[in-house]
């Protein structure tokens, strides 16, 4: 029977040694009693030190009133005979990094005494997903920002002992620009640095949460209209400092302030968002010019689509139109034409621009992308969509073999021929890094002979009497 005994408590043992969570003996005043290897392994105590220690000993942070020693010795008390309590705190090793547990505590009873069984499990992978999801929730992930959910909340919150309430919009200007020129990875890293902007000229007290897709909104927990205009300033002087990057920080902004209770913060939001949206109005045409003025300094330092080559296609393309009849606001359209054709070049890699052999398949496709990738970024403008259709149809011939859509003859639009014509004539003559210009008679000779096929015939034959 002694036998039977022992190999029973010997395989008890190996179970409980066996088990992942653990395990824990203790008395109904914490003082540990037994533990199984887990918990040895786990917490780095030898059995020795740990039977001669409290439970709480593991669990410093029971002192919190929520985890109140009393209310966890009264749950003991309490509980029958097969009954179970659960709770979760943080478990602390020898090594003192607390991580944290979720506890299942049974009583048994043996011989007229009373102990508790405790189940210890590490739940730290499960706190760090239901942490990530928490934080997911109200922040925004490409920024770090909070979002807009966790913003709106935070309006409800709004009480008198926090007035007056100042709130900031701020809309990224050009954002459309740079996505269509670069693509959305690039497009990324320009919010990302306009919410550091945000960040760092805000602030602790501030809330600063990206609203929407390019839209921002700062809130101003005690901050008079005064004081959030000191902030609205740094702000854009923090932003001027980037007019030099090759991705600058512009923000059109407006501002609003709660002063009393009675006024409706939501009514608030829409001051600050109206004024957003006029401050935008006055500001984006400047914006829109300098972030195009960066994308054709960007496409001149790579490439031979130089300061100069775009001077004098602007000074070619107006000569030919007047003698054309072209009417003065249709030769305003040709010289912004002349300069804006190529803009759908600024993705393209130095290294196939300035290419001096073949160009592979991948990289025709590439310089061929080009006048609809063109095209994207003078739609994302008022001031220069006006020249779209004729950006994508620069490559286009007369015969309808160019690019990209094939078209043919009087379906490509008049301005568009018209630049075929003298983009062609200006590389002729002034040559590229591997190819040698040639003549003045010799590009006129080229265009007579092209006339027909890749030139519009009547414009390359008064282009060449106007030049030769």
């Amino acid at each position: 029977m002694a036998d039977s005994q022992r190999i029973l408590d010997s395989f008890y043992k190996i179970i409980i040694d066996s088990v992942y969570d653990m395990i824990y003996l203790h008395d109904l005043r914490g003082n540990i009693i037994d533990v199984n290897e887990r918990a040895l392994e786990e917490t780095g105590y030898t059995w020795e030190e740990i039977t001669d220690m409290k439970v709480f000993d593991l669990h410093p942070d029971v002192d919190v009133p929520k985890y109140d020693r009393q209310n966890i010795y009264d749950s003991w008390e309490d509980c029958n005979v097969g009954e179970s309590v659960s709770f979760q705190v943080e478990h602390v090793g020898k090594d003192g990094e607390p991580i944290p547990v979720e506890i299942d505590a049974g009583k048994v009873g043996n011989n007229g005494q009373e102990y508790m069984i405790a189940f210890v499990r590490d739940i730290t992978d499960r706190k760090n997903k239901e942490n990530r999801i928490l934080y997911l929730s109200y922040h925004d992930v490409l920024t770090g920002l909070y979002n807009r959910r966790y913003f709106e909340e935070k309006l409800e919150t709004i009480n008198e002992a926090i007035l007056p309430v100042s709130l900031i919009m701020a809309d990224l200007n050009g954002l459309k620009i740079v996505n269509n020129s670069y693509g959305h990875t690039t497009g990324d890293k320009v919010l990302v640095k306009a919410a550091n902007i945000l960040e760092e000229e805000t602030p602790e007290k501030a809330t600063v949460a990206r609203f929407g897709g390019d839209e921002f909104v700062i809130l101003l927990p005690e901050t008079d209209n005064q004081e959030a205009h000191r902030i609205f300033d740094d702000i854009k002087t923090a932003c001027k400092a980037t007019e030099s990057d090759e991705f600058p920080v512009s923000l059109g902004m407006g501002i609003a302030t709660m002063t009393d209770s009675e006024q409706d913060i939501n009514l608030i939001f829409e001051k600050a968002d109206r004024e957003m949206n006029h401050n935008k109005l006055l500001e984006t045409r400047s914006a829109n010019h300098k972030m195009v003025s960066g994308l054709l300094g960007a496409l001149s330092a790579k490439s031979d689509e130089t300061v100069e080559h775009t001077e004098r296609m602007t000074q070619l393309a107006r000569k030919i139109g007047e003698k054309l009849g072209v009417h003065n606001s249709q030769l305003n359209r040709l010289s912004l034409l002349a300069t804006l054709h190529d803009i759908g070049k600024t993705s393209i890699p130095e290294e196939v621009l300035n290419k001096p052999g073949p160009l592979t398949k991948e990289e025709w496709k590439m310089i061929e992308g080009h006048p609809a990738r063109g095209y994207k970024i003078a739609s994302a403008t008022s001031e220069f969509a006006v020249i779209a259709e004729e950006i994508l149809s620069h490559h286009e011939r007369w015969d309808g073999k160019g690019y990209p859509r094939g078209l043919a003859g009087q379906d490509i639009p008049y301005l568009a021929r018209i630049i075929t014509i003298v983009d062609a004539y200006d590389v002729m003559l002034s040559g590229r890094p591997y190819q040698q210009g040639m003549s003045k008679e010799e590009a006129l000779q080229e265009i007579e002979d092209c006339a027909g096929s890749q030139f519009d015939p009547e414009i390359a034959e008064e282009f060449v009497e106007l030049f030769r």
